[in-house]
C-alpha cells in the first residue's frame, strides 16, 4: 500500500480516535501506530479483506487502551478538563456541519468523559460509525450480547444529555459576532441579553496558565467575569480572529508575536449562548500553530 492510500485512510481514522480520547495530539499518535501496523502487515502478507475495517479495529483498541489508562490523569489534572479543540471547517455542507456539531462538539465529547471507557467504545462505534455489534465485541475483547448492552446504556445515558444546538450555521455565527462585538465593546447589556439565564463558563488552563478555577454559572457573573477578561485582552494587545471549533463558532487568541494564547468557543441554542468553553493550557493549543506564554505575557508590565 503506498502513501497516498495511506493518506486516504487517514481522516476516517482519526475521527474515531479524536471522538474516543478527545485529543488531537494523542488521536494522532494512535492513528500513526495504526497505520504503521496496517502497513507491517501487508508487508508480512498476511490477508486483509478491507484495509479501512483493519485500521479502524486497531485504532479503537488502541483508543480504548488509552482511555482505560487516562483515568487517574483525568483525577489528577489540575482544574477543569476539557477535550483539545480541533478547527473545523465552515464550508461543509449542510448535512455534514449538522453531523460534526452533534458528535464533534466540546460539549458532546464532554458529556462522553461521563461513561465508562466501554460504554464510550461502544456507543461510539455504533450510533457515529454504524459499526456492526460483533465486531464492536471483537474491539472491547466482550460478547456480541454485552456489547449491544454497553451500547444500550451509553445510548440512554446521552440522550438524557445530549447537547442541542441551533440548526442553521448562520444564526449562530450572527449570534456570536454580536456576542464578541459586545464583550470587546464592554456592552453589558447587550453581552446579558446574549446569555441565557444558566449560562456557564468554563476554562481550561491545567495548571499552566492563568485560567477559572471553578467553572462560573448565572448571566450576571459570567457576562462580568467576559468583560474583565476582555478588558484584559485588550491591555495586553492580544488580537483574535473568528474560526470554527468542533463544528461552533469560536475565537482564536493570539500574543503581539502570533502565538497563540487561547481559543474560546460558544454553545448556542434557542437564540443564546448556553456555555463558553475556553482553552488556554499550551500543551492543547500546539496542534493549532506556535504556541504563546499567557503566564509571562500577563506578568509583564504594560
Amino acid at each position: 500500500m503506498d502513501e497516498a492510500e495511506l493518506d486516504r485512510l487517514r481522516p476516517a481514522a482519526f475521527a474515531i480516535a479524536y471522538r474516543m480520547l478527545g485529543s488531537v495530539s494523542d488521536a494522532e499518535e494512535v492513528v500513526q501506530e495504526g497505520l504503521l501496523r496496517l502497513h507491517l502487515a501487508e508487508e508480512g502478507e498476511e490477508r486483509i479483506e478491507s484495509p479501512r475495517a483493519y485500521l479502524s479495529t486497531v485504532v479503537s483498541r488502541l483508543a480504548l487502551d488509552q482511555l482505560r489508562s487516562a483515568a487517574h490523569r483525568r483525577e489528577t489534572y489540575v482544574g477543569e478538563w476539557l477535550p483539545e479543540p480541533l478547527l473545523t471547517s465552515s464550508d461543509a455542507d449542510p448535512a455534514r456541519a449538522a453531523e460534526t456539531a452533534d458528535s464533534l462538539s466540546l460539549a458532546f465529547l464532554v458529556m462522553l468523559e461521563s461513561l465508562s471507557p466501554e460504554q464510550r467504545a461502544a456507543f461510539l462505534l455504533r450510533e457515529v460509525f454504524d459499526e456492526p455489534y460483533d465486531r464492536i465485541a471483537r474491539i472491547i475483547g466482550t460478547s456480541e450480547q454485552n456489547s449491544r448492552q454497553l451500547a444500550a446504556r451509553a445510548r440512554r445515558h446521552v440522550e438524557e444529555r445530549r447537547p442541542r444546538f441551533e440548526a442553521s450555521r448562520e444564526q449562530r455565527e450572527e449570534l456570536a459576532s454580536r456576542f464578541f462585538a459586545a464583550a470587546e465593546d464592554g456592552e453589558l447589556e447587550e453581552l446579558e441579553r446574549l446569555l441565557a439565564d444558566d449560562v456557564v463558563l468554563r476554562g481550561d488552563g491545567g495548571g499552566k496558565a492563568p485560567a477559572l478555577k471553578n467553572p462560573l454559572h448565572g448571566r450576571a457573573k459570567v457576562a462580568r467575569a467576559l468583560l474583565g477578561g476582555m478588558r484584559a485582552v485588550a491591555r495586553f494587545g492580544i488580537s483574535s480572529r473568528p474560526v470554527e471549533v468542533n463544528g461552533q463558532p469560536a475565537r482564536l487568541f493570539f500574543d503581539r508575536e502570533g502565538g497563540l494564547v487561547g481559543t474560546m468557543s460558544l454553545d448556542i441554542a434557542g437564540g443564546q449562548v448556553q456555555c463558553i468553553r475556553s482553552v488556554v493550557n499550551p500543551d492543547k493549543l500546539g496542534h493549532l500553530g506556535p504556541v504563546g506564554d499567557l503566564r509571562a505575557l500577563r506578568g509583564r508590565r504594560q
